[in-house]
């Protein structure tokens, strides 16, 4: 099985989640997001797959979500996936993909439901 990894080195559970992945021996596909960002198509996505809104995807006590006024109700769903290609910091982590599940680790041993 090939799986995807919306990751970020500096995160321990991160590093954790990519660790129970390895432990299983599947082909792994890392991205450290914080470097190459999802486009907005690939976040809408994830999205769909997560069957979750955009702000259940963002990272609320993130400096950038406050000075952002990403707490604004009245803002759509294109302006917040847009906000999270602009600024990844903002995206939760990390986030695995298969071809037809997702699943963020938090715990890491949330993406075990989906292998």
């Amino acid at each position: 099985m090939t799986v995807k990894i919306y990751h970020n080195p500096r995160c321990s559970k991160s590093r954790r989640t990519l660790q129970l992945l390895q432990e299983r021996g599947l082909d792994i596909e890392v991205i450290e997001y914080l470097k190459t960002p999802p486009s907005a198509e690939e976040l809408g996505d994830i999205l769909q797959k997560l069957d979750l809104q955009p702000r259940a995807l963002m990272r609320k006590n993130e400096a950038e979500y406050k000075a952002g006024g990403l707490d604004d109700e009245a803002l759509d769903r294109q302006t917040l996936i847009q906000a999270m290609v602009d600024t990844p910091k903002l995206i939760e982590r990390p986030i695995v993909l298969t071809q037809d599940k997702a699943a963020i680790g938090r715990p890491p041993e949330n993406v075990l439901t989906i292998l």
